[in-house]
């Protein structure tokens, strides 16, 4: 199966647009998760041969945002309670890891920038109000960040090429809104300055609680819908 790419890939061909402008539209939901995936459909709405879309279907497959079923056809991924704890069993040990490794490998000005980063978040109008605290991919993501500052090849590969859309999805879908905004700008500052000071089991507990943390926020929207 074809591999997704990192965030900061080129675009080189039509699949390749395609696989980008439909990630970025499952994971901010334009594209709903849950709903059935038309060949003729979006082919005609990307302008692009079958044979094209279904090269991106896959990549999109293998960085799990849509699946295939038996006798059901293509859908792209429905967000889970039960989906949600898997994923962020796996996310809290490999960011964890992730962590501890950047406290070792991070440059000073990578750590600088990654400061800067946190900053700017901060200057948005919505994280300064306390409203939401939502993240683009890559390089302005702040987990993204320490991922590749991990300088771990196959941790990256793991987190950018596998989970980290799916995570995201997750995260814009059903993240950071109220209180948890400032909480969540506070715990990402704690870790960069563990990460700083070059302590890297403290910044490692520090992302397993910041993790478990959204965990828990996201549980709560969950329960609350099946409440409804």
């Amino acid at each position: 199966m074809t591999q997704p790419f990192l965030i900061d890939t080129p675009i080189t061909t039509a699949s390749d647009q395609v696989f980008v402008d439909m990630r970025r539209e499952i994971v901010e939901g334009s594209i709903e998760q849950g709903s059935k995936i038309s060949e003729p459909e979006l082919a005609k709405r990307y302008g692009v041969s079958r044979a094209t879309l279904r090269e991106a279907l896959n990549r999109l497959e293998s960085c799990y945002l849509v699946e295939r079923k038996a006798n059901v056809g293509c859908r792209v991924v429905a967000l889970t309670a039960e989906r949600l704890i898997e994923v962020y069993q796996v996310r809290s040990s490999l960011e964890g890891l992730a962590c501890r490794l950047a406290a070792d490998n991070m440059e000073p000005d990578e750590v600088k920038g990654l400061k800067q980063l946190l900053n700017q978040h901060l200057q948005t109008q919505r994280v300064k109000e306390g409203e939401s605290y939502y993240q683009e991919a890559g390089d302005l993501d702040f987990h993204y960040r320490i991922i590749k500052g991990s300088k771990n090849a196959h941790l990256i590969h793991l987190l950018c090429n596998g989970l980290y859309q799916l995570i995201r999805m997750y995260r814009v879908q059903m993240g950071m809104v109220g209180p948890r905004v400032s909480k969540a700008f506070d715990e990402h500052l704690a870790i960069i300055n563990a990460i700083e000071n070059h302590d890297g089991e403290l910044a490692e507990m520090l992302m397993k609680r910041h993790i478990s943390a959204s965990q828990a926020n996201i549980q709560t929207k969950f329960d609350v819908y099946q409440s409804i």
